[in-house]
């Protein structure tokens, strides 16, 4: 699938800015994978060393050119600073869908860059054509994950008994969406 061109510019939301991924960014990725439930969800392995981490980098800077959508750094906007990662993934956008995906670097959590990061993302989603509707698959124990979805005005669907693949077992998912008012499919 051919994807709309990469944003000319940083997408910027309070204090965060979602860039391009790039190499100065594997120490950031270093960090997700010290978390026990990023390495889970997506190709990042477990405490990964420089060199997993830099496979990870390549292959985040490839996913808009494979279309499978748009990968992107979050970053403080004060310093460029890379602080965790989102992306808008598009393999349903045929059928009017994108999903979204977030994670902060374990030290930059609490501090609202995750609903700032999605607002960013979201706003650049309805950019997108043909987009309708963005999801979130989000397992009903991320009461921190819920509540970013909430606090960016994401609303809750439905649970998804036995959803979604993770760490190697199916997972329930609460979906989480918005949905594109009073537009009609550009």
């Amino acid at each position: 699938m051919t994807l709309p061109p990469w944003p000319a510019e940083a997408l910027v939301s309070g204090q965060v800015l979602l860039r391009a991924v790039d190499a100065r960014d594997v120490a950031m990725a270093r960090q997700l994978s010290t978390d026990p439930y990023v390495p889970q969800t997506g190709s990042l392995p477990g405490d990964a060393t420089m060199q997993e981490a830099s496979d990870w980098v390549e292959r985040q800077q490839g996913r808009h050119a494979e279309g499978a959508g748009f990968s992107f750094t979050i970053a403080r906007r004060t310093d460029d600073f890379a602080i965790g990662h989102c992306g808008l993934w598009l393999k349903e956008l045929n059928e009017g869908r994108a999903s979204a995906g977030y994670a902060l670097a374990p030290s930059e959590r609490g501090c609202g860059y995750a609903a700032e990061a999605l607002a960013a993302l979201t706003e650049f989603g309805w950019t997108v054509r043909g987009v309708q509707r963005i999801d979130l698959f989000i397992e009903p124990w991320n009461i921190a994950s819920i509540r970013t979805a909430e606090r960016t005005g994401y609303v809750r669907e439905e649970l998804l008994v036995s959803r979604q693949l993770v760490g190697g077992e199916r997972r329930d998912m609460i979906l989480y969406s918005s949905v594109r008012r009073g537009h009609s499919t550009r």
